[in-house]
C-alpha cells in the first residue's frame, strides 16, 4: 500500500498536535504520544468523536446530505424552489455522476475522517494510564462511532476501503473491500462496544451505552436479512433496555423533551447558542418565507425562517390518511396554512412562501415551536431541537420483520406502534400483505429520521422480489407516475421543481451512490467505481 487517499488521511497529516480534533488548550508542545494521558483527555476526544458522527458544527458536513437522502425518496422533494439546487439535485434527480456528487462528497469524506481518528483514539487509549473502567467506556464509545460510520459508507456506496488502524503517509492504497466484509467489522465493532460499556452506568445525558450498539447490531442485521440476529438484539432492547415508548408521539421531537424515555441515541443540542451545540436541521428543513403578519402576535420574535429543503410530498401525506393516521400525520407533516400541531395557539395557520416551497408542506418533526423561539437570543442555524437516530419503535418494527421471516407474530408488535397513536390493531392479515404492512409502519412511523431510503433499497417487494425502490422510481415507478398525474394545488402549481421526480432512476447503478471521482483518482485507480457509474 503506497498511495494517500486524501479524504482517509488528512486527519492523520494534520493531528500530530491533536489541535484540530480536540477542542482544549495545548498545553506546551502537544502531541499523540503525551495527549491521552488523564481521563479527562480520553473523554474528551472520545465526546468529540460522537460530536462528530452525530452533529457536525458544519451543516454541510453530514446534515446536508442526509436530507439529502431523504429527497431521494417517495417522502421528500427538494422543495426550496428560491435557490440554487445544486447540492441535492443529483441524487435527488438521479442524475449524480462520479463528478457530479453534490453534497454526497462531504460525507463519504467526513466519515473516513472520523474513522482514522477513532483508530487513532482507540491505539491511544488503550495505553492510556487510566483505570480499565475508563478505558472501557472511552473506548467503547470510539468503536461505535466507528461502526456507525461504515454503516453509512455500506449503504450508500456499498463496499468501501475498510481500514482499522491508524494510517500513514507511507502506507497506503487501500482497496474496496466487499460490502459483507465492511458489515463483519460494522458487527465486530458493535459486539466489542456493546462488551466494553456493560458497566457503564445508562444515563439520560446522551452519551453512547451498550443498548445503541445493541440497537444498531439490530438496525444491522436486518439491512443484512439475518433475520434470527434482528430479532434477537431487537428484543433484547425491548425486553431488557430501560425504554418505553412516549405516550405522545408528538413528543419524541420535543425541544423541551431531550433524550426521552423512548430515545436510544440521538444527536444533542443546547439552548445555550453556540455554533457547537445547536441543531443545524430545524433550520435547513424550515419553512422558508415566514412573515411576522401571518402570527397572531405580529411579533418578529416568532419568526424563525428556514431554508425550505426537504419538503413532504403529498405521497406521503396520503400514506398516513390512507390509515385515517392523525397523529402520526400532523406529527411529521404541516400543510400551509393549518396549525401547527402541538402549537396551535400561537401558530394557528402556519403560512409561508408558497413561491419557495414546492409542497406547500414543511416537516413538522423538524419544527421548532413559538415558545421556544422567543427565547432564543440567535436564530442561526444552531437551534435546541435534539436529533433521535435510533429509538425504541424502530426495535418494535424491526423484531416484526424478522418475526415474518421466521413465522414469528409479527402483527403483535405493529399492532403495539399503531396502538400508541390510536389506531385500531391489524387482523387477519398475513403473506405479502402482512409484509406490505409492516413496510407501511416503519414508513409511517420514521418519516424523516434517516431510513427511507436504505429500506426501500433493501426492502424486497413481495410479489416481484425485486427491491422496493424499483417499483417506486423509473418511467414505470408507482411514485413517478402519481406525480405526473396528481392534481395536488400546491405541487402541481411550483414546477421550479420538475413534477417527474425519480423519472431517471436506473436500477442498475442507483441502488448505490457512485465513488467520488476524485478518491478513485487519488488511489491511483486502486478503488473500483460501482458499476453503471
Amino acid at each position: 500500500m503506497k498511495k494517500i487517499i486524501v479524504s482517509i488521511i488528512a486527519f492523520s497529516l494534520l493531528a500530530v498536535s491533536c489541535s484540530d480534533f480536540i477542542e482544549k488548550e495545548q498545553r506546551g508542545t502537544q502531541t499523540l504520544e503525551n495527549y491521552f494521558q488523564t481521563a479527562q483527555e480520553c473523554e474528551n476526544y472520545a465526546n468529540e468523536l460522537t460530536q462528530r458522527l452525530l452533529l457536525a458544527k458544519d451543516w454541510w458536513t453530514l446534515t446536508a446530505p442526509r436530507v439529502t437522502n431523504e429527497m431521494s425518496t417517495d417522502d421528500a422533494w427538494m422543495g426550496n424552489t428560491g435557490q440554487d439546487s445544486g447540492a441535492h439535485r443529483p441524487c435527488s434527480q438521479y442524475i449524480i455522476t462520479p463528478d457530479n456528487m453534490g453534497d454526497m462528497n462531504s460525507i463519504y469524506t467526513a466519515h473516513y475522517y472520523t474513522i482514522q481518528s477513532a483508530n487513532i483514539g482507540l491505539e491511544r487509549m488503550v495505553q492510556s494510564p487510566i483505570t480499565d473502567a475508563q478505558k472501557n467506556q472511552y473506548m467503547g464509545e470510539s468503536l461505535f462511532v466507528r461502526a456507525y460510520c461504515y454503516y453509512e459508507l455500506v449503504n450508500l456506496f456499498g463496499g468501501v476501503p475498510l481500514y482499522t488502524k491508524s494510517l500513514g503517509t507511507g502506507d497506503l492504497t487501500l482497496q474496496r473491500s466487499s460490502a459483507a466484509e465492511v458489515y463483519a467489522q460494522i458487527e465486530t465493532d458493535l459486539k466489542d462496544a456493546a462488551a466494553k460499556l456493560e458497566s457503564a452506568p445508562v444515563n439520560r445525558d446522551g452519551r453512547i451505552n451498550k443498548w445503541a450498539a445493541y440497537a444498531l447490531l439490530a438496525r444491522v442485521s436486518l439491512f443484512q436479512e439475518k433475520w434470527a440476529e434482528a430479532k434477537t438484539y431487537s428484543n433484547k432492547v425491548i425486553t431488557e433496555g430501560p425504554f418505553q415508548l412516549e405516550a405522545d408521539f408528538l413528543n419524541i421531537w420535543n425541544v423541551n423533551n431531550h433524550n426521552g424515555v423512548e430515545s436510544i441515541l440521538e444527536a444533542q443540542s443546547s439552548s445555550i447558542q453556540n455554533r457547537d451545540l445547536g441543531a443545524a436541521l430545524p433550520t435547513l428543513s424550515g419553512a422558508r418565507g415566514e412573515d411576522k403578519k401571518n402570527f397572531p402576535s405580529n411579533d418578529a420574535a416568532d419568526v424563525l425562517d428556514g431554508w425550505g429543503w426537504c419538503m413532504p410530498t403529498s405521497d406521503l401525506e396520503n400514506a398516513y390518511l390512507s390509515e385515517n393516521d392523525v397523529i402520526r400525520r400532523r406529527s411529521t407533516i404541516t400543510k400551509w396554512g393549518e396549525a401547527a400541531y402541538g402549537d396551535e395557539v400561537l401558530n394557528p395557520t402556519h403560512k409561508f412562501s408558497l413561491n419557495d416551497n414546492k409542497s406547500g408542506r414543511i416537516c413538522r418533526k423538524y419544527y421548532i415551536p413559538i415558545a421556544t423561539r422567543r427565547s432564543l437570543d440567535k436564530k442561526d442555524g444552531h437551534l435546541p431541537l435534539n436529533i433521535p437516530l435510533i429509538r425504541l419503535a424502530e426495535m418494535y418494527l424491526t423484531r416484526a420483520e424478522a418475526n415474518y421471516h421466521l413465522g414469528g407474530d409479527a402483527l403483535a408488535d405493529i399492532n403495539i406502534i399503531r396502538a400508541r397513536v390510536k389506531l385500531d390493531p391489524k387482523t387477519g392479515i398475513s403473506g405479502p400483505t402482512l409484509l406490505r404492512q409492516i413496510y407501511k409502519e416503519r414508513r409511517l412511523e420514521l418519516a424523516f429520521e434517516g431510513l427511507r431510503l436504505f429500506d426501500i433499497r433493501r426492502e424486497k417487494d413481495p410479489t416481484t422480489g425485486r427491491p422496493v425502490i424499483e417499483s417506486l422510481m423509473g418511467p414505470n415507478g408507482t411514485f413517478v407516475k402519481y406525480n405526473l398525474s396528481s392534481t395536488d394545488p400546491y405541487e402541481t402549481t411550483n414546477l421550479r421543481e420538475p413534477q417527474d421526480k425519480g423519472i431517471n432512476f436506473d436500477p442498475s447503478k442507483h441502488l448505490l451512490w457512485p465513488i467520488p471521482q476524485v478518491e478513485i483518482d487519488l488511489s491511483g485507480n486502486v478503488i473500483k467505481q460501482n458499476p453503471g457509474y
